[in-house]
Formats: structure tokens, sequence, C-alpha cells
């Protein structure tokens, strides 16, 4: 036991000696792994920088087309709500007005109210008050020229003056100035007991669209005068305009002159400018007046240019070498299908409109009384029948008017019979089809000349 005891101590030293060698490997495993870490995450940072790199030479050329590229010029058009508002109404064509118009007709409506209200009790009505109402009401601009458009419209609207020491109450306008006072004009020589009422109001409202459309029918009358051939239409008979004549491009009423407060000194020329301020400028300052007066008496006023007349269209380049009578006539009928158009009342247009669906509904209705096997068949299952089959959405009193109309026009296919207080329909199924449809058209194309 004694001798073994050296033994067991040397075998446990090497054990030891074993293990220390074991983590001395190990340390050294884990020093290696750290640098291989520290070479990865340098090649990410060189990948990452000449990443940013190309892109930096991708987006350049890119910038500098922008740096030349010229600034894009800003649209003084018109809005096109306001160009294209006659198109976008959804009421059938007929006497639309312009836009502009529209919105006069608005302020007008807007000002007559607010002028009745503080006129019915009494209230001096000064154009710095009917501004202030007219503007929350539509939301728009109202300023002294939209008044004179008022008045040039419609000169019996309103009796115009400039007077002072108005009270303001505190409300808008200083006192003691002079102001521009609006009073309704009445037509009762003055008695002051008559009032705005309602009714009154529905007048001059109903007048003052009267006189735009008027307007409106004057810059018509002209531009069907400039066409050609030129085409004379009286305004009693017209139910809708010219589809070429722009009927938003119409010019803007001209306004009327207010009145303007009296003795106030107006500078007009650089003369009365120097005039009036003799002995007050500088030297430079005079010296420049001066010239000034010189050359725009020298110059003289210049003469106001004439607007151009509207040039007659010309023959195009793809009508040369045809004959110049054939282009009349096809320019003179053109123009009489225009006048038939713009001088149609609605009855006329909803006839035309009912003769356009016939030919379809005469293949709707022949098929009916195919699949029926029938002779005759009773007015509401024929008006059943033909609503359910037709492409479009029809009331039963509607489809009746067109049975009834087939009746009219092809009496010899469509006969009504009244049996018994009810109404049979009875068809032809012999007579061919196709000639039906063909009557139908030609009868279209003659109430369209009419």
């Amino acid at each position: 036991s004694a001798q073994d005891a050296p033994q067991k101590q040397l075998l446990e030293l090497k054990g030891h000696l074993g293990k220390i060698h074991s983590l001395v490997q190990k340390i050294k495993g884990g020093t290696a792994n750290l640098e291989s870490d520290g070479d990865l995450k340098g090649r990410l940072k060189r990948a990452r920088l000449l990443e940013s790199q190309i892109r930096q030479r991708k987006l350049s050329p890119k910038e500098g087309r922008k740096e030349l590229e010229p600034p894009a010029e800003t649209s003084e058009k018109v809005p096109a709500y306001q160009r294209f508002h006659t198109l976008a109404q959804d009421v059938p064509p007929g006497l639309l007005l312009p836009y502009k118009y529209k919105v006069l007709a608005e302020m007008f409506r807007s000002t007559d109210t607010i002028v009745a209200m503080m006129f019915n009790r009494l209230e001096a009505v000064t154009f710095a008050k009917v501004k202030q109402g007219v503007q929350e009401m539509t939301r728009k601009r109202f300023e002294e020229r939209h008044l004179g458009q008022i008045k040039t419209v419609y000169p019996g609207s309103y009796v115009l003056r400039q007077e002072r020491n108005i009270p303001t109450f505190g409300g808008p306008g200083k006192q003691g100035t002079y102001q521009l006072t609006i009073e309704p004009e009445l037509g009762t020589g003055g008695s002051g007991q008559e009032k705005l009422t309602a009714s009154r109001l529905m007048e001059r409202r109903s007048t003052f669209c009267k006189n735009l459309m008027a307007r409106v029918k004057e810059h018509h009358k002209a531009f069907l005068a400039s066409l050609d051939p030129p085409m004379a239409i009286a305004e009693d008979e017209l139910t809708r305009w010219h589809p070429r004549f722009p009927v938003d491009e119409v010019p803007e009423v001209v306004p009327a002159e207010l009145p303007q407060p009296p003795h106030v000194d107006r500078v007009a020329t650089a003369q009365e400018v120097l005039a009036k301020a003799q002995g007050m400028l500088t030297p430079k300052m005079e010296k420049a007046l001066t010239n000034l007066a010189l050359r725009t008496a020298g110059g003289g006023s210049p003469s106001t240019p004439q607007p151009p007349r509207p040039a007659l269209p010309g023959t195009p380049n793809s009508l040369r070498g045809v004959s110049q009578s054939l282009v009349e006539r096809v320019r003179a009928k053109e123009a009489q299908k225009l006048q038939a158009l713009m001088t149609r009342n609605p009855q006329q247009e909803q006839r035309l409109a009912m003769l356009g669906r016939l030919p379809e509904m005469a293949r709707i209705l022949r098929n009916v009384f195919v699949a029926e096997k029938k002779q005759a068949l009773s007015m509401e299952l024929a008006c059943q029948r033909m609503t359910d089959s037709y492409q479009a959405l029809m009331p039963t009193g509607e489809m009746e008017k067109h049975l009834h109309l087939f009746a009219e026009l092809l009496p010899d296919w469509v006969r009504i019979l009244a049996i018994r207080q009810e109404n049979y329909l009875k068809l032809d199924k012999a007579m061919d089809l196709n000639i039906v449809t063909e009557r139908l058209t030609a009868r279209k194309r003659e109430e369209e000349k009419l």
C-alpha cells in the first residue's frame, strides 16, 4: 500500500496535466474564432461601402437631369369646372346659362334678400353691410364691380347714391365719410309705405334671369351670323344652343359706372402730379415727372384696337378638288338639321326618343307573341312581358305608351282592341320584321327633319 500511494499521486498529476492541456487548446481555438469574426465584420463594412457608392453613381445622373429640367409653366387657364360647366349639368340639354352668369344670378338673389330685410325694417342699406352678408351667403367675394354688373343687367333694380353721416352703430364703414347706399326701386313714386315682399323678390329674380338669358341669346345670334352659311333663328323659337356655341366662353357683363363721392381729387397724369406737388419734391423727381409729361403729351393717346371679327371657316385641305356647289349643299343641309335641333320643343324630343326605341321593341314584341302562341294578348300582360325583356328599366305606363305608338304608326301590324272594358293587343306575325324596322326608321328620319 505504501508503494501504491506514489503511483496514485502520479496518475492524479497526469490527469490534472491533461485537463490543463485541453483547456489551453480550447482557449487557442476561441481566439482563432474571434479573429475570423473580426475579418467577417471588416468584409461586411467594405461591401456596404461599395454598395452605397454604386447607389450614389446611379442617382447622380438623374439628379443632374432634374437640375437641367426647366420649371413647369403655371397654367393660367380657367378651371375645368367653369370651362365645361354646361356639359356637366345633369339636366336635359336646353338654354343653360354660363357659369359666370349663374354666379351673378346667385349674387343678385343674395343681394336682394339682404336689401329687402334691411329695407323692410327701415334701416339704411350701405354697400359695406350688403357686401358682408352676400359673402357669407355665397362664400364668394362680392365687390363693387359685381354690383355694377347687376346694375347693367337690371338697370331698374336699385337706386345707388353716395351719402354721408349715416349711423353705423358699430358696423362696417366709418361715420362721417361718404358711403354707397342701395335702395330698391319699387316704382311706387316714393310713397314710403311699400315693402319688398316675397312675391316681389320672385318677380325681380325672374326679371334678372330673363335679362341674363337675353344677353346670352344676343351672343348666340352673333355666333350664328358668323357661320358659313349664316343662320337666323327667332329668339322665341330657340330651345337649345348651337352644338358648337361656346356657352361658358361668353364674355362677362361690363359693370355699370357707380356713383362716386363728390369733390374727390384724382390725379391721373404726370402733369397733374407735378402741378399738385410743386415745391414739395426733390429736383430729380421733378425732372423725371417733367420728362414723363412731355413724352405723354408728344406721344398722343394710342388708338384702341378693334376686336377681331370671327373669321369664316375656309375650305379644309381634305375637301380640295371637291365641287364647291356640293360643299355648299352639304353645309346647307347641316345648317338645316342644326336649326331643326335648336328649335325642337320637349314634346318632339320625347317622341323622337320613343321612335328610336321602337325597332328594338318590335323584335321583342314579336318574340313575345311567338312565345305565348296566342293571336291576342291583354295590354297588361303584353306590357309586363315587354318590360321584363327590354334591356333598360322602364315603367309599365311608359311601355304602354310605346305600344300605342306602334298601333298609331303601323296599324296593319299592331292593333289595339277594346273588349269588355279591357284593351287587347293583336299582332300580324306574317309580316316581315325587316320591313317593320325599315318603316320605323324612315318615319324617325322624316320627323327629325320637321
